[in-house]
């Protein structure tokens, strides 16, 4: 489910080249576009999955934390860096075949 919000607006209000869904927590790599602004996107991944994570979990209340941590990527090294970072996230947390982690190639 949380794997389909990131594809949800893919090209059309954002850019993802990399996301990874891991057990208690998500990383994404991606560029906004348009007039869309950071606050904008993460605001609709975490009302709509902490929507319907909340409906599967049959709980309610807050899903996600409040704050989150972005870094500004400054040029093609860094963001090579970042990419690889995000898809060895579940290797490196000895995740074995997992499949919630998708890098653009």
């Amino acid at each position: 489910m949380v794997a389909g919000a990131l594809g949800q607006f893919d090209g059309k209000r954002y850019r993802l080249f990399a996301w990874c869904v891991m057990p208690n927590h998500v990383h994404v790599v991606f560029q906004t576009l348009a007039d869309n602004t950071l606050e904008k996107v993460l605001h609709f991944w975490k009302s709509y999955t902490a929507k319907r994570a909340n409906l599967i979990l049959e709980r309610s209340g807050e899903f996600w934390q409040h704050e989150y941590y972005d870094h500004l990527i400054r040029d093609a090294a860094e963001f090579e860096r970042a990419v690889a970072c995000v898809a060895e996230n579940p290797k490196n947390a000895h995740l074995k075949d997992w499949a919630w982690v998708w890098p653009r190639r």
